[in-house]
Order: C-alpha cells, then sequence, then structure tokens
C-alpha cells in the first residue's frame, strides 16, 4: 500500500508542477509506468522480514532439547 500511494504521490506532484510537454496522454502513461513500478518493487524488491546477521546467529546459544514426557 506504501508503494501505490507513493506512486499516487508522485503523479499529484508531476501534475502539479509538471514540465508543459506533460499531456494527458502522457500523464496516463506515466500513471500506468508508475504504478507498474511501484507494485514491481513492492513484490520484488522487499522482502517480509530481514533476514538474521551472521554475526548475529553466531552469538546465540544452542536450542535447549525439550524433556521428554513422564509417562508414570
Amino acid at each position: 500500500m506504501a508503494a501505490a500511494s507513493a506512486a499516487t504521490g508522485f503523479r499529484s506532484w508531476m501534475q502539479t508542477y509538471g514540465p508543459s510537454w506533460l499531456t494527458p496522454k502522457r500523464m496516463r502513461r506515466l500513471t500506468i509506468a508508475a504504478m507498474c513500478a511501484a507494485g514491481l518493487v513492492s513484490t520484488v524488491g522487499f522482502s517480509g522480514s530481514t533476514p538474521t546477521p551472521a554475526h548475529a546467529r553466531a552469538a546465540q546459544p544452542a536450542p535447549v532439547p525439550a524433556a521428554p514426557a513422564h509417562h508414570g
């Protein structure tokens, strides 16, 4: 959603402050390109979580195995 709102903000900024060559047809193409770019960046460019750095993984203690269940 952040990428789509950024693309919308970019479109609004271009519409307000854009150069004289920015015709309505070019504005439409620019909007489509900005939304496609935002979609690609949000799905391909960013992952859902940040991987743990190697030095942080090495510093973590080994997991303790669970105690066996007592049947008695």
